[in-house]
């Protein structure tokens, strides 16, 4: 799916910021509930889980509103980047979460201690697997839509949140039937889940922050787009990054050495705006090459001083 104009993407990124708040806020409401009458270490940590969840969603807020910000003079580029800072504080907070739980679950299982009203617990949390589910229906929309890693990173620690609550629902049930010793051991294996979550979620978004390339079937749709001008007889270096809901393409054209300068211009121009249509929030830079030259030979650039 074609990336979406930037008034579109804008109002999407911050439906999915809000409605991921908002969601936090009732989770945590409901889990500690929960916890205050069952004493699950489960219910405890997916509570605490929530707790970060909604430190980083607020923080997600924050970035998203700054992503979008227009280019300045001090930022000629945009604030794109804030959204892969994003992700990045947000494994921060999933990484403490997990940390906090194994923590937890060690106390527990050194400490063994009764659950009580396994069938409040139950209710609560799948009346968070419920909520949680809305707002990944809606966070996955916009993933798609826009491409967000800052939506991508909350996505996927609520979408371990599903987990954690079904885990939770098992270990409560498990107890009711006499095996109280398996929650914490389900509580670690949450804990171990949204530490593989973190990893995922930083990974990705220092690779952005280090201007890693577009995905090969942007860069190959890139190709083809340039391609189809009669005049383009091949393209090289091409150079792509991505910053929050911008692109940046960069690419060479080899263009018959024998058209006129206002003819190359105006097949450049072309490309340039077949790139945009596909991809509206680019930033294209175009250098045209006449067929068989080399960029790099001094000669070619300076021919009159060649020999």
């Amino acid at each position: 799916m074609n990336p979406l104009n930037s008034a579109a993407s804008a109002r999407l990124l911050r439906l999915a910021a809000i409605a991921s708040v908002v969601t936090a806020v009732l989770l945590i409401a409901g889990k500690l509930t929960a916890w205050l009458i069952t004493g699950s270490v489960s219910v405890l940590a997916s509570l605490a889980d929530s707790m970060m969840d909604a430190a980083a969603s607020l923080l997600n807020l924050l970035a998203v509103h700054y992503s979008l910000t227009p280019p300045d003079a001090e930022h000629r580029f945009g604030h794109g980047k804030a959204e892969h800072l994003a992700g990045l504080g947000q494994a921060t907070f999933i990484t403490g979460s997990a940390v906090f739980l194994i923590l937890n679950a060690v106390d527990r299982l050194l400490h063994p201690q009764p659950i009580k009203d396994v069938t409040a617990g139950v209710i609560v949390m799948l009346f968070s697997i419920g909520l949680t589910l809305m707002l990944l229906a809606i966070q996955h929309y916009v993933i798609k839509r826009t491409g967000s890693t800052a939506i991508r990173a909350d996505s996927l620690h609520y979408a371990s949140d599903v987990l954690t609550n079904i885990s939770t629902v098992v270990a409560l049930l498990l107890a009711a039937l006499g095996w109280p010793g398996l929650d914490p051991l389900f509580g670690m294996a949450i804990a171990l889940y949204i530490l593989y979550s973190a990893w995922e979620i930083g990974y990705e978004a220092v690779q952005l922050l280090m201007d890693h390339e577009l995905p090969a079937e942007d860069q190959q749709r890139i190709e083809q787009i340039a391609l189809r001008q009669a005049q383009v007889r091949g393209i090289h270096d091409l150079r792509t990054r991505r910053s929050g809901q911008s692109y940046f393409i960069q690419l060479h054209l080899e263009l018959d050495p024998e058209q006129p300068f206002v003819k190359a211009h105006g097949t450049a121009a072309r490309v340039e705006a077949a790139l945009k249509h596909t991809f509206p929030n680019a930033e294209v830079l175009i250098h045209q090459d006449p067929l068989g030259a080399d960029d790099h030979d001094p000669r070619a650039l300076h021919p009159e001083g060649a020999g």
